[in-house]
């Protein structure tokens, strides 16, 4: 089996398992799309990636990681991301949605601007319990029934919107210390109430989110969830506790984990080193009986190669390989005797 090899989930094939993982692109205004979005998405399509997904895309306006952030929390949003997602499939590749809050790491303003501020983070940011992700950071408030079943609702609603866009797939970020992760780490999440305590309790503001999310996307549509299998912090969450999740997920019709970890506090020690993370994939794989994706450090085509052929998991992402290479896929399948999937206006470059 190779990276080259397609991949059926659900209703959905993949020409590849070459993936395009979300990135922030720091581009948009009140959550719309516009022309760098589409061409950054649509030149790896062009690339030949299998699956592209976008940045984290917030499901509020207080759950965008910076204001300059994607969002689909108003029906005024899909047409522009349509637009993404229909000139994506002029190259078959497939489109996804990672929809996002981004809890107490929510910030007022953009990324290059972080070092001017005294205190940082939103003065409007929410979490499971009011402890601020870092020592200068806001603390955040403390999420009441209503706010709890109001991120749900737009999590939900975010959903509908992303069908009515033409999305092939919708991935629930759970991962990196935004808000879902922020419920599931108990170092986080101190609440009393039935969403802290337990390991089921942690987990069951995501796998509602989930459920509801099921419920109103067709069923040839897979869901994947991204989770930081790991929290890098001594007490914080492990990859035996994502196992327990995964199987959990997997009963409410999850298809996929995308295992990244980390980010749930701002001084985690964290030893990175390529393929760091395959490990979290291919143990979840086995144990849970799911279909993996696997993303950190993945560079090189041997590196994706193993991952497939060993069935470590069953997808490979990339970020910042793929801002250095958008025709990455191309140039991959060129090198090692397979024939590239090139568009017509390019073929005089491949042959």
């Amino acid at each position: 089996m190779s990276v080259f090899s397609q991949l059926t989930i659900r209703g959905v094939t993949l020409k590849n398992r070459i993936v395009v993982s979300p990135m922030c692109m720091y581009s948009s205004e009140d959550g719309f799309s516009n022309e760098w979005h589409l061409v950054h998405l649509g030149s790896r399509a062009v690339g030949g990636a299998g699956l592209i997904f976008t940045e984290a895309t917030a499901v509020e306006p207080r759950g965008r990681i910076s204001p300059v952030d994607l969002g689909i929390y108003k029906d005024e949003h899909v047409e522009g991301l349509k637009r993404i997602v229909d000139f994506c499939h002029n190259f078959g590749s497939k489109v996804g949605v990672q929809l996002a809050h981004a809890g107490r790491k929510a910030e007022d303003y953009a990324p290059w601007e972080r070092d001017e501020r005294k205190v940082k983070g939103s003065k409007h940011a929410i979490a499971p319990s009011p402890i601020p992700y870092g020592k200068d950071w806001h603390v955040p408030k403390e999420m009441n029934e209503e706010d709890i079943q109001s991120v749900q609702k737009a999590f939900e609603e975010a959903a509908k919107r992303a069908v009515s866009a033409g999305f092939d797939i919708i991935e629930v970020h759970a991962a990196h210390g935004y808000l879902i992760h922020e419920f599931l780490s108990p170092l986080s999440n101190r609440r009393s109430d039935i969403y802290g305590g337990s390991l089921e309790n942690r987990e069951r503001f995501l796998v509602e989110i989930v459920r509801k999310i099921r419920k109103v996307i067709p069923d040839s549509m897979p869901l994947f969830v991204r989770l930081s299998c790991v929290d890098h912090v001594e007490g914080g969450w492990n990859l035996e506790d994502s196992i327990h999740l995964a199987k959990r997920l997997k009963d409410e019709g999850c298809d996929v984990i995308d295992c990244s970890s980390g980010g749930i506090v701002e001084d985690e020690k964290v030893q990175a080193y390529p393929s760091f993370q395959v490990p979290y994939a291919e143990r979840i794989k086995k144990e849970v009986g799911i279909m993996t994706m696997s993303v950190g450090l993945i560079t090189t085509y041997e590196q994706a190669e193993d991952i497939i052929d060993n069935s470590r998991a069953d997808l490979v992402a990339m970020a910042r390989e793929f801002l250095r290479d958008p025709y990455l896929p191309m140039r991959w399948a060129k090198a090692h005797g397979i024939k590239p999937q090139v568009p017509r206006q390019y073929i005089r470059a491949w042959l």
